[in-house]
This record gives structure tokens, sequence and C-alpha cells, in this order.
């Protein structure tokens, strides 16, 4: 099971002191700055999935990179609406920006130099396809001579 869970709390809790660090934050961590899209993360056999809910965005709106193991998503959109009529001139124009950033910390068995994206209706969807000694593989029955 992939560990995603992010609280959004500064004091540990009770199962944090009793059980240990909580790993749910450390795997895929949470940062960035004004309203960050809403995230959906899978694990599959030979690659872990995230989808990030955009609407409105396109494609060329955004930028991922990789850095250090930590996987950041961003997106700075400035749109500006002006209506302007024969034989008058704007008084009030309608500003439309919107900015995020979002980083995640990447589990080990990533192999960085195969991720890749798409987008599709609103949704951009990143692979991160594990390296082959972190897939897991059917267990096999060993003869016993």
């Amino acid at each position: 099971m992939l560990p995603f869970i992010r609280s959004q709390r500064n004091v540990p809790s009770l199962f944090d002191e009793f059980f240990g660090k909580d790993v749910w934050n450390d795997f895929f961590e949470k940062s960035g700055w004004n309203s960050s899209p809403n995230v959906n993360v899978y694990e599959k056999k030979d690659h872990f999935e995230i989808e990030l809910a955009a609407p409105g965005l396109d494609k060329k709106d955004f930028h991922i990179d990789v850095k250090d193991n930590l996987l950041t998503v961003s997106s700075e959109k400035k749109e500006e609406k002006k209506e302007e009529k024969e034989g008058s001139k704007v008084v009030f124009c309608e500003f439309n920006y919107s900015k995020f950033s979002r980083s995640f910390q990447l589990p080990e068995g990533v192999d960085v130099n195969k991720i890749n994206a798409k987008h599709n209706n609103g949704i951009l969807t990143i692979e991160l396809p594990k390296r082959e000694e972190y897939i897991s593989h059917t267990p096999r029955m060993i003869e016993i001579h």
C-alpha cells in the first residue's frame, strides 16, 4: 500500500508518538501557494500515477520538473477580460489570475528518467514508472530437493 494521506496538522498525533514517525506525510508531500488542485494517486504494478484536477488549464499552462527526487507541478495563468463597445472606453476590467505549485517527494523506487505526463479534459496525469528491482514479482514455489 502506498502512503499518500497528507495531514494538515502541525502537532504530532498520539499515533505518531506511539508508532513512530508518520510515514504518510513523508511519501508525497504537498506544498504550494494560492489554491492547489486536488490530486488522486494510484499505485499500479509497474508504476505510480498522479492525477491532478485542473479544469480550465491547458497542457501549455503546466510546468513539471524533477530535482533531487522532488517532482514539482506548477502553473501560472493570466487572463484579461475586456468588453469594449463602440463609442465607449473600458472603465472596469476584470482580471483572472491563477497560480499554484505542488510538490511530491518521490519514493525511492521511481525511475525519474522515464516519468511522462499527459493532459486530457482538465486532468493532468503523471506516470511514475517503478525501477525494475522495485516491481513486485509474483512469488514462486521453491522446490526442496
